[in-house]
């Protein structure tokens, strides 16, 4: 490796709350705020939509159906 390109430890960070007004639970996952909104249209402004485990398989439930026909059009 070059002087300087080595690997730094990243300190150690807390995870978000989730987004889903209402729950604060830790975040276990983050996806597209578009792709969050499908299911959850109350979401805050950002980038990213950060889940908790609940709200990220209610959110796969929901968007199911779409995600299939969306693997098949390959």
């Amino acid at each position: 490796m070059p002087p300087g390109d080595e690997q730094r430890p990243r300190p150690p960070t807390e995870e978000p709350p989730c987004m889903v007004p209402g729950c604060g639970a830790v975040s276990e996952r983050s996806l597209a705020l578009a792709e969050a909104r499908k299911v959850f249209p109350a979401l805050p402004e950002g980038r990213r939509a950060h889940l908790c485990r609940a709200h990220y398989k209610e959110w796969k439930k929901g968007t199911k159906k779409d995600r299939e026909l969306r693997r098949l059009g390959w």
